[in-house]
């Protein structure tokens, strides 16, 4: 399988992909976004984790330009996305949880009506949508309506509108969910290779097993706040398991503890 939609990174950009400083988001009296601080390198796999309610959703539509912080900034590829939302926008790729297609395209019309929102020339966006298509397997569906699609397809087709301009940094907001086991092996495929050439993916998901086996490193948020981080073996290190899964760790650092979850009347006498 081959990956030609690599990033434009070179070395005079910045070392840091993603800088979130002093987020804050507050609805009404709540604090969703609390001060957090984080960084992701270029061509980092960075996994962003946290219980329902945490602030992980919240925190992506800011980086991403979608949600306007209380305070705060975000600088994606050094543009903060803020003060100058045309240039961080130009630099990513967003694929978020809640898909909002346009249902009356067909899988190829979408692709190439991304691929002109996005400026490239005609014969690029040819080319990028003929590649995505058949990389995610979308090829026999490209002439048909995207209202039509499972939840499946339209996830990839989704994925392949946030690629189609080969970003340099890709933000993904439960990507797995409602994938079947082969569309899933191929997105994880994709991923890797995306960065194995410079693309950095900031990566939120419920999916333990995914996120242990795709991400280098690793930051948990709670209540708002980011309450750790570090690679999978730096976060087994704090926890003093050295046999700790990923789940493991996340339920000691959120504070849940094992107890019995049976339901009574299942109980026998």
């Amino acid at each position: 399988m081959q990956y030609p939609l690599q990033s434009t990174y070179n070395n005079t950009l910045p070392d840091y992909a993603i800088i979130a400083t002093d987020l804050l988001r507050v609805f009404g009296q709540r604090a969703a976004v609390n001060h957090l601080n984080l960084e992701v390198k270029r061509g980092e796999f960075y996994g962003f984790l946290g219980p329902n309610g945490a602030g992980k959703s919240t925190t992506i539509k800011m980086m991403v330009g979608l949600l306007r912080p209380t305070a705060g900034s975000v600088l994606v590829g050094g543009i903060d996305v803020w003060k100058d939302p045309l240039q961080a926008r130009a630099l990513m790729g967003v694929l978020p949880e809640y898909l909002n297609l346009y249902e009356r395209l067909t899988g190829k019309e979408f692709l190439i009506f991304a691929g002109h929102m996005y400026g490239l020339p005609g014969n690029v966006i040819r080319q990028r949508s003929e590649e995505l298509l058949h990389i995610l397997t979308l090829v026999d569906d490209a002439d048909k309506l995207i209202v039509d699609y499972s939840v499946g397809m339209r996830k990839k087709i989704a994925l392949a509108a946030a690629l189609i301009h080969s970003p340099q940094v890709l933000f993904l907001d439960e990507p797995f969910e409602g994938i079947d086991p082969i569309s899933s092996r191929t997105m994880r495929d994709i991923m890797r290779g995306l960065t194995q050439h410079g693309t950095t993916i900031f990566f939120s998901s419920h999916i333990m097993e995914v996120v242990e086996r795709l991400c280098t490193r690793v930051g948990i948020i709670n209540q708002g706040v980011l309450v750790a981080e570090g690679t999978l073996q730096e976060l087994r290190e704090r926890a003093s398991g050295e046999d700790a899964t990923l789940e493991d760790i996340f339920l000691n650092v959120v504070g849940v503890h094992e107890e019995s979850h049976n339901l009574s009347w299942l109980e026998t006498e």
